[in-house]
């Protein structure tokens, strides 16, 4: 089984960046992928962005779209989100999430099967 670890989080005042890191352990193959999702307080985990390793297909939630962007190192086996133009409705746990066969379901939990720990960010106004 693959295990994540993420990196990358912190405060930020709106309009600046961060960058998130999450690093697999194990073997990945050229159907599997990578997403992250974000969680607020009361509120349900949801898609932030992802990315399928074979093709480097990328899809990103409208409400990040143009402001972040994923990006896989194959070398180091790691997959970042880099945020900018950062909102305080970006303000929440974020999490990576392994899919052994990502497809048009990469928006959907349930898809993944290894998920990381979280790493919290936080956007003040």
């Amino acid at each position: 089984q693959v295990q994540l670890v993420e990196s990358g989080g912190g405060l930020v005042q709106a309009g600046g960046s961060l960058r998130l890191s999450c690093a697999a352990s194990g073997r990945t193959f050229s159907t599997s992928g990578m997403g992250w999702f974000r969680q607020a307080p009361g509120k349900e985990r949801e898609f932030v962005a992802g990315i399928k390793f074979g093709s480097g297909r990328t899809d990103y939630a409208e409400s990040v779209k143009g402001r972040f962007t994923i990006s896989r190192d194959n070398a180091k086996n790691t997959v970042d989100l880099q945020m900018n133009s950062l909102k305080p409705e970006d303000t929440a746990v974020y999490y990576c999430a392994y899919d052994s066969y990502y497809s048009s379901l990469y928006f959907s939990t349930s898809s993944y099967d290894s998920w990381g720990q979280g790493t919290q960010v936080t956007v003040s106004s």
